[in-house]
C-alpha cells in the first residue's frame, strides 16, 4: 500500500547498513526520506523544514538521540521513534518523558518499524482532525488556575504558557473532560493513543510523570494530576 504523497521522514542513525535499510523500506512505501548521520547536521535541517514524523537513533557521534528529541519537541509536535542497542526498561522511560513517542530496540525487523511509523502517522493526523473542533464541543477548562483550549491548543498554569507536546495535551485534556473521575492508565491509553492497551505498559505513567513535572506537581501532594493507586489518575 502506498503511502501519502509528501510525507517527509527524518532518520537519523550513524551505522550506515541501518540507517539505508530504513530508507529502503521507507520509499518503498512512498515517504520521502531525509537521512543523516549525526546530530548536527540533522538540526541544521529542522531548522529549515518541518517534518511528519522522526526516527532517532539514541547514539549518535556527537549529540544523542534523547537531547535531539529534547530539541526537537522545543518547537515541534509531530512523533518521533527512537531506536537503541539498549533493551532496560529506564531508558525507555527517559525516552518517553523526553517527549518519544515510540522506542524500538535493535535488532528489530523493517516490518516491524513500519507498522509503528504507520501507527503514529495515523495517530498523529487523528489528533490533528479531532482538533479541529464543532462550535458545540466544549473548547477550554478552567480548574484553579489551570486553563486547558482544545481550540487554540494552549495549556496555562496562573497565566503562565506551557509547552506540552501533542500527547501530554490529549491527556491533560481527557482527564479535564472527565474532572472528578478516576481515569485509569488503560482508558487514557486507547482514548490517547487509539491502540490496545497492553500488561506492563509503562506508557501512560512516563507521560504523566513528564507532564507533573511540566505543572510543577509536589512529588508526594500534586494539585492536579492526582493518583488513586490501583485505579488510575483524575483531576478533582
Amino acid at each position: 500500500m502506498t503511502a501519502q504523497v509528501n510525507v517527509n521522514i527524518l532518520v537519523v542513525e550513524d551505522e550506515q547498513n541501518i540507517a539505508d535499510l530504513l530508507e529502503v523500506y521507507l520509499k518503498n512505501d512512498g515517504y520521502t526520506v531525509h537521512k543523516f548521520d549525526n546530530g548536527t547536521e540533522a538540526l541544521k535541517k529542522i531548522e529549515q523544514m518541518e517534518f511528519d514524523l522522526a526516527i532517532l537513533d539514541v547514539m549518535l557521534p556527537d549529540i544523542d538521540g534523547f537531547k535531539l528529541c529534547g530539541k526537537i519537541r522545543e518547537r515541534y509536535f509531530y512523533p518521533i521513534i527512537m531506536l537503541t542497542a539498549k533493551i532496560e526498561d529506564m531508558d525507555k522511560i527517559t525516552g518517553l518523558t523526553i517527549g518519544a513517542d515510540d522506542y524500538i530496540t535493535k535488532p528489530f525487523n523493517p516490518m516491524e518499524v513500519m507498522a509503528r511509523v504507520k501507527t503514529q502517522l495515523r495517530r498523529y493526523k487523528n489528533y490533528n482532525e479531532k482538533s479541529q473542533t464543532t462550535a458545540k464541543e466544549r473548547t477550554e477548562h478552567d480548574i484553579r488556575g489551570l486553563v486547558i483550549n482544545k481550540e487554540t491548543h494552549t495549556c496555562t498554569l496562573y497565566g503562565e504558557e506551557l509547552t506540552l507536546t501533542p500527547i501530554e495535551f490529549s491527556i491533560l485534556w481527557y482527564l479535564c473532560e472527565n474532572q472528578g473521575k478516576v481515569v485509569s492508565s488503560e482508558q487514557l491509553f486507547e482514548e490517547v493513543w487509539g491502540e490496545k492497551f497492553l500488561d506492563n505498559n509503562n506508557t501512560v505513567m512516563a507521560h504523566i510523570a513528564r507532564l507533573r513535572e511540566k505543572l510543577k506537581e509536589p512529588v508526594r501532594k500534586p494539585k492536579f494530576v492526582k493518583t488513586v493507586w490501583g485505579v488510575g489518575y483524575k483531576i478533582e
